[in-house]
């Protein structure tokens, strides 16, 4: 099954910031383009970190100079602080890009799939990820609403994926051997298969496939191989393959 890459998503029209970039001309060229972010590069194009609204919020919303506090002045506070507090007191305070931005940068090779960087973006929380070569130099970028676009797909072209790649390329199965139905990205899978193992197969491999929104899942069996010994079930994967190729 071809997954859609993210080298056929992304942009390749990237607004960048370079390490030594004043604070206003990176608010400047965000506006212009109206983007919420970008990343930053050094003169290989190599990516050294990222800036995003949050990091410029923080600027600000920067904390007051402050001298001397009831515990202590305000170098004692600053040893209270907590990294990350730190880590922001710092970017708000910040005057060029490399100061504003957050490190290390998180970002994606162009081969890599959709459902892959949307996991990454879910996991670490992020909006957007650059894209990188072999060498980690920037080639693009890629944003949640680039990762949207596979959710576009209609109903027939998943139909014919799911067709096509799980019942023909995966279990080998005849066109006709379970009726795929698609509507607003659900598929519903309806039939008989030989193999109790064949069922989870099926719904799992239709679920990958771009554009799912998600699987109904009415197929029932006739042999519950689930609990056979693999000699068995070499066995009747043998006879059972034979009979529903034929079908």
């Amino acid at each position: 099954m071809k997954a859609t890459r993210i080298g056929a998503v992304m942009t390749t029209d990237v607004v960048t910031a370079e390490y030594g970039m004043p604070f206003k001309e990176v608010v400047r060229r965000l506006e212009s383009r109206r983007i919420s972010g970008l990343p930053v590069i050094d003169e290989d194009r190599k990516i050294i970190g990222v800036i995003s609204e949050t990091d410029l919020m923080l600027h600000q919303a920067r904390t007051p100079e402050l001298g001397s506090t009831a515990s202590g002045t305000w170098t004692d506070l600053l040893r209270k602080l907590s990294r990350r507090a730190r880590r922001e007191t710092a970017k708000s305070r910040a005057r060029t890009a490399g100061g504003m931005m957050s490190v290390p940068a998180v970002t994606v090779r162009a081969d890599a799939t959709v459902t892959e960087a949307a996991r990454l973006m879910t996991g670490r929380g992020i909006e957007r990820l650059p894209v990188v070569d072999e060498e980690d130099r920037l080639v693009g970028i890629v944003t949640r609403r680039d990762l949207l676009q596979v959710f576009l797909r209609t109903d027939d072209a998943i139909k014919h994926e799911v067709q096509r790649e799980v019942l023909g390329n995966t279990l080998w199965l005849a066109p006709q051997a379970i009726m795929v139905g698609v509507e607003e990205g659900v598929v519903t899978l309806t039939g008989r298969l030989e193999r109790r193992s064949d069922i989870t197969i099926a719904v799992n491999t239709t679920r990958r496939v771009d554009g799912v929104v998600a699987v109904v899942d009415q197929l029932s069996y006739r042999i519950d191989d689930t609990h056979m010994r693999p000699v068995e079930q070499a066995a009747l994967h043998g006879v059972a393959d034979d009979w529903m190729r034929r079908l």
